[in-house]
């Protein structure tokens, strides 16, 4: 195993994770046109998991990309 695929195994492993505990502001009524605030600024730490989430994606793309142009 070459070390695109090892990044890539973290990288998608650290996403799911700050995917999956990332909150959302609003209840399933809001999916369903139920909600009359929304916030749409993230603040705090919620700011930077999204951010890092961000980070995580493009590092998992694009060591994808490098894997197979290599490969």
């Amino acid at each position: 195993m070459s070390i695109y695929n090892y990044l890539t195994l973290g990288s998608m492993v650290l996403m799911t994770i700050l995917i999956l505990i990332q909150t959302r502001g609003a209840s399933l009524g809001a999916g369903l046109g139920g909600a009359g605030d929304v916030n749409i600024t993230r603040r705090g730490t919620d700011k930077t998991i999204f951010q890092i989430t961000i980070v995580c994606a493009l590092v998992f793309s694009l060591s994808l990309i490098l894997s197979a142009v290599i490969e």
